[in-house]
């Protein structure tokens, strides 16, 4: 099975490919310090396992694993047991491995991920991640699904390369999409391009402190052309 790696930390990396070296049915394609990095490599090569792990900064392995359209199967590699539940909710994860890994344990995984490798595959419906909207709903594809999102719960959109993570009252979403799509979906009355990384819902504003605005706990920047309009919007005294 071809693999990759992905795991921020350079020692963890070294260590997962060592016990795939003494694997004879692995080989391993390229390993990354990032999801990112990864997915742009998915896009252009056939993988058939990942080991990945669940705690990286800013893009985790969570985020990776809904932002991926048709992910292989995955090994997560982890130093936190408390995603196990939360991690077989996804059909692409065969195993989740606590570091530090024993070779024996890494061994059943590749069991199980062979295993599951020889049972026929479900074909999926072919779908883009354009986000369409109906009323205050705002519908998102992740991993094959559509997720329904409250679009006043909304308080800030990010972009992020390639994706763009939506930050809601309840969680975030990470999606393959760029500022632009989403902010022809968001209604006028509520949101303002206020940088050209950031969206935000004006009403969900904390504070406003020289080039900068307070939403939640998010400190998002204001550029130059675009703040006579958010000042525009406020409600002053």
């Amino acid at each position: 099975m071809n693999c990759i790696i992905i795991d921020d930390e350079a020692t963890a990396r070294a260590i997962i490919t060592q016990l795939c070296a003494n694997e004879a049915s692995l080989n391993v394609l390229e390993e990354f310090p990032n999801a990112i990095q990864a997915i742009k490599y998915l896009n252009q090569n056939e993988v058939d396992l990942i080991f990945l792990d669940i705690h990286m900064p800013d893009f985790t392995g969570f985020d990776f694993i809904e932002t991926v359209k048709n992910p292989p199967k995955i090994v997560l590699t982890t130093s936190d047991a408390n995603f196990a539940i939360q991690a077989f909710e996804y059909d692409c994860i065969v195993d989740y491995l606590v570091k530090p890994i024993t070779p024996e344990r890494f061994n059943k995984a590749i069991q199980k991920a062979e295993t599951v490798a020889s049972q026929p595959k479900k074909v999926a419906k072919s779908s883009d991640d354009v986000e369409t909207t109906s009323g205050n709903d705002l519908y998102v594809n992740i991993d094959r699904r559509l997720i329904k999102i409250d679009i006043p719960s909304i308080y800030l959109v990010e972009a992020k390369g390639d994706y763009i993570q939506i930050k809601t009252e309840a969680k975030n979403y990470t999606v393959h999409s760029t500022l632009k799509k989403i902010e022809e979906k968001l209604p006028d009355s509520l949101f303002l391009k206020i940088h050209r990384s950031y969206i935000i819902n004006v009403g969900k504003i904390i504070d406003i402190e020289d080039n900068s605005v307070l939403i939640k706990k998010d400190v998002v920047p204001v550029s130059r052309s675009n703040r006579p309009e958010l000042m525009r919007r406020l409600n002053l005294l």
